[in-house]
């Protein structure tokens, strides 16, 4: 095993984590939007979605640097091109549901971000089961989301 590369780590890490803040940014006060909702049962409270969206893009990052330090050739090529595809549709996805209240639109968005997140997480672990299993917290997540983007969208 190779020693880990700190710089390459960190940036890594930072980049998800920077997309999360960015499309948070351009969506506004989303704790004042989720709060006006009618939600679905089994809604956790606003405070719970923060700190989970920090810990799941630590771990995507974390297994996107596994996957550049040992992904070669084509299949290293484009596993990380999924990942920077469901980095992009992971930013517009609040965007749309928060910012522009389209919460169907929003479900065809997180149904393609869900598609593509299995599809990273399958092309990880043609490199590492490590990065892959990094990635299935995140798959976890997103199923949980779209039922409450569901819910939001019958309710709302």
């Amino acid at each position: 095993m190779k020693p880990i590369n700190l710089k390459r780590l960190i940036v890594a890490i930072l980049i998800p984590e920077a997309v999360g803040f960015l499309s948070s940014f351009v969506t506004g006060n989303i704790g004042d939007a989720y709060g006006s909702y009618t939600k679905p049962p089994l809604s956790p409270p606003g405070i719970v979605f923060p700190i989970v969206w920090v810990i799941l893009y630590a771990l995507m990052g974390i297994a996107s640097y596994i996957i550049y330090e040992e992904g070669k050739g084509e299949t290293g090529r484009e596993a990380l091109i999924f990942y920077g595809l469901q980095l992009a549709v992971n930013f517009i996805w609040p965007i749309i549901f928060f910012r522009f209240e389209a919460y169907w639109v929003a479900v065809v968005v997180i149904l393609i971000l869900l598609v593509l997140v299995v599809i990273t997480a399958l092309k990880f672990r043609e490199i590492s089961t490590v990065a892959f299993w990094l990635m299935v917290p995140y798959i976890i997540w997103l199923l949980f989301a779209t039922y409450l983007n569901i819910g939001v969208a019958v309710l709302n």
